[in-house]
């Protein structure tokens, strides 16, 4: 048996002065990385924060949205001594240090136990629930996943039954670990099917130390984490200890977080965000974390009751992506006092001018932008409290880490050209919170240069103040005639209409041009009637360029978002394909007959069109007729018969 292990004790991390200048940043790297950063593991930032803030309130879970409802709290003791109990337990299971543990959780206590005690004792795996059994399934078997840690009811995503299904298509599962719901009476679930054990049963294995006897080091693999699988194959991106470690530490530093702030996070455990810059940097300076109810931000009750939560909890930040912001943003304070906030900040998409100029208008609170991906543990770049920067601004690289902007090749991929100060490209990094690479080791020779950059997507530029800038990302560029147009010139045009919520520019096909650009746009709930010929001409007259003007707008009742809250581009450029498909379809077929509906362009896959002809004597030809007009769109069409027709084989 391993001896039992004491990590090296060290004080919990906190920062160093207030950064207001890249001169700060350089002031942080005076010394050497090692000397700044002993700490190894996530095991180790909890054994210090532990022995640090003993009693102090690490983590608060909501049952409801209602301010006036008693919340679950765990202290700092008490999370350490749960993680040691999950990792003992999961020990206990076979887990090993190259093992994975998928997660498969809502917003609860709970998930914090999966990821740390995971990464304690093996590899976490957090899942997204909204995907389907096949590309989870697909990911735990690409991982080799031991354990499932999964919620013992359906919730609002069918946790349970889809755990089940898991169980009986990944064949490298040994367990399942069941946890109960917080209002579950003690026995309701019953006997539980062979192979499945109750999380609770961690209580029986020792609270105040890894049996394992592991000593981990900043090298060892601490999670995947998939990116992507919204389309496509989601791929499993490796962190390292040491990343994940560096990532909280720089987020410390960089935002001054102190054991007196309280947060909500109400990002999603299973991506990035809500994981290390949004937990792991809190739980590491001492910091108290809400998680409001299981359903986080999708929760309406939490955004309606958003400034009387920040009022009974006396939190000292808002974070939530631009999306959140917009909806809080209709949200009155109606009283509460927010007084105690003393820094907003926001990721994961840019911000738009009008949604920063009316934030801060309504509630006083300047947004603070930062980037952050998946290849770099959640954060590359952050704008620290008291910096005010314009919309697009997402601050400072990280201590110890390089940023270069490159102008880019004939195929929009990253060149070896650098920029001058000013001069927008694609943004590159180097990093201490840099990603181990893919478990594909093809997906992770495309994300970096021949020369070791991580090539991120990102376009933007820096200051003479040495700030990143972002526009956008590179695949959303919308290219006319050979003409690069950006879509946040567009966006930012039409977001300055008081009547307009959210708004995004993508390109639609055409035969010509090769895309034209096009825009949709949610409205401010309660804003005066507007028409979309007027969204056009106001965005038209704000728009210098005459090639990037749209060349329609679009008002939908819902913006599509990611899981995360992004909005979701690669629908709104499907959108605009079928439109564009049905505009030339209905140019050339005969009025229908009424009560009768005409040949229809149906999304088809991710990336294709589908066109069906009603069934009619001359389907056949007028089916003919139409791929002859739709072939020059550089676009995947299918034109089919509707079944039944004559003249279908």
């Amino acid at each position: 048996m391993s001896t039992p292990q004491t990590p090296p004790l060290h004080a919990p991390f906190a920062p160093a002065f207030p950064v207001r200048s890249l001169q700060d940043v350089q002031r942080l790297e005076a010394g050497p990385l090692a000397e700044a950063l002993p700490v190894q593991s996530t095991y180790e930032i909890f054994v210090n924060s532990a022995r640090a803030f003993g009693d102090k309130p690490a983590l608060t879970f909501l049952p409801t949205a209602d301010p006036a409802q008693d919340p679950v709290r765990w202290t700092y003791h008490q999370l350490l001594a749960g993680i040691h109990q999950t990792a003992n337990l999961l020990h206990h299971l076979g887990v090993g240090p190259q093992d994975a543990v998928a997660v498969l959780l809502p917003g609860c206590l709970e998930y914090h136990l999966a990821l740390w005690g995971g990464e304690a004792a093996g590899i976490v795996q957090p899942l997204n629930p909204m995907l389907t059994d096949d590309k989870i399934a697909a990911m735990m078997t690409l991982a080799r996943a031991r354990v499932l840690i999964a919620y013992g009811a359906e919730g609002d995503l069918g946790y349970w039954s889809k755990a089940l299904r898991l169980r009986e298509r990944v064949t490298t599962l040994t367990t399942v670990l069941r946890v109960a719901p917080h209002d579950e009476a003690p026995g309701a679930a019953g006997p539980l099917p062979a192979g499945v054990v109750d999380l609770a049963e961690r209580l029986q294995h020792p609270a105040d130390r890894l049996v394992s006897g592991r000593r981990i080091e900043g090298t060892d693999i601490a999670a995947y984490f998939h990116t992507g699988g919204t389309t496509g194959a989601p791929k499993l991106a490796r962190h390292s200890h040491g990343a994940q470690v560096f990532t909280a530490w720089g987020c410390v530093q960089m935002q001054g977080m102190q054991p007196q702030d309280v947060g909500i996070n109400g990002y999603p455990l299973f991506h990035v965000a809500g994981v290390l810059p949004g937990a792991l940097a809190a739980l590491s300076a001492g910091v108290e974390t809400v998680i409001p109810t299981t359903s986080l931000f999708r929760n309406r009750d939490v955004i309606a009751n958003y400034w009387r939560l920040v009022e009974r909890y006396r939190c000292t930040y808002v974070s939530a992506v631009p999306t959140v912001l917009a909806a809080l943003a209709n949200v009155p304070v109606g009283g509460a006092d927010i007084a105690t906030l003393r820094y907003c900040r926001t990721g994961a998409a840019i911000l738009a001018p009008e949604l920063a100029a009316r934030f801060e208008r309504l509630f006083g609170l300047h947004v603070h932008e930062s980037l952050g991906m998946t290849e770099m543990a959640g954060i590359s770049t952050i704008t620290p409290p008291g910096v005010h920067a314009p919309a697009g601004c997402v601050g400072w690289r990280l201590p110890y880490t390089q940023l270069r902007v490159v102008a880019l090749d004939g195929q929009g991929n990253a060149s070896d050209q650098d920029l001058p100060p000013g001069k927008p490209g694609m943004v590159l990094f180097k990093s201490p919170n840099l990603f181990s690479g893919f478990l594909d080791a093809a997906d992770t020779a495309k994300a970096f240069t021949h020369d070791g950059w991580l090539a991120t997507g990102d376009l933007g530029f820096v200051d003479e103040e040495g700030r990143l800038h972002l526009s956008g990302r590179s695949k959303d560029l919308i290219i006319r005639s050979g003409h690069n147009i950006d879509p946040k010139v567009i966006e930012d045009a039409l977001g300055g209409h008081p009547a307009v919520q959210l708004c995004a520019a993508v390109g639609a096909p055409d035969a010509y041009a090769g895309e034209l650009p096009v825009v949709y746009a949610t409205l401010v709930p309660g804003a005066p009637p507007v028409t979309e010929t007027e969204l056009l001409a106001f965005t038209a007259e704000r728009v210098d360029e005459a090639v990037a003007r749209p060349r329609w707008v679009q008002v939908i009742d819902t913006m599509p978002v990611t899981n995360v809250g992004k909005i979701y581009k690669p629908d709104l450029r499907q959108r605009a394909a079928c439109r564009t498909v049905q505009a030339l379809v209905d140019s050339v077929c005969a009025p229908a007959v009424p009560g009768h509906a005409g040949p229809q362009a149906q999304p088809e896959g991710d990336s294709a069109v589908r066109v069906t002809v009603p069934a009619s004597a001359d389907a056949a030809a007028l089916a003919a007729r139409l791929r002859a007009v739709l072939a020059p769109l550089p676009l995947t069409v299918h034109v089919g018969e509707a079944a039944g027709n004559p003249q279908t084989p």
